[in-house]
């Protein structure tokens, strides 16, 4: 396997693919705590298949932009984007990451453990 620095991963397209995926994954859960539905009534909600939301809270999944809408507005979510300049956000964002690089939190670890393998097998 090949190591890649922070700013490979950063430019990375996969990076960014599971932020996104993460995130919904993160509101879709917070849905289903939140009206304590469990997969099989979280798939009847939407109006899906239970393998689907299996899929879907596994992080195996890469919906076109306009399901993952589809998933936001059904959890009551609108989606939110901004775009930035790469090269602003990787000095920013680098800066801050050495801060807090030694007090990594356990949502962070779960992001990264789960977007570096992504990466990897690109």
């Amino acid at each position: 396997m090949k190591d890649i620095s922070r700013e490979e991963l950063l430019r990375s397209k996969e990076y960014w693919t599971a932020d996104i995926q993460l995130k919904l994954f993160a509101e879709i859960e917070d849905f289903m705590r939140s009206h304590q539905m469990n997969r099989t009534q979280f798939a009847e909600y939407l109006g899906c298949t239970k393998g689907y939301v299996t899929q879907l809270l596994s992080g195996d999944f890469d919906n076109k932009l306009s399901k993952m809408v589809e998933l936001a507005l059904a959890i009551g979510k609108i989606p939110s984007m901004e775009f930035k300049d790469v090269d602003q956000y990787i000095q920013f964002e680098g800066s801050v990451y050495q801060g807090i690089e030694d007090s990594q939190s356990e949502a962070s670890y779960r992001i990264t453990k789960k977007i570096i393998p992504i990466y990897r097998a690109a």
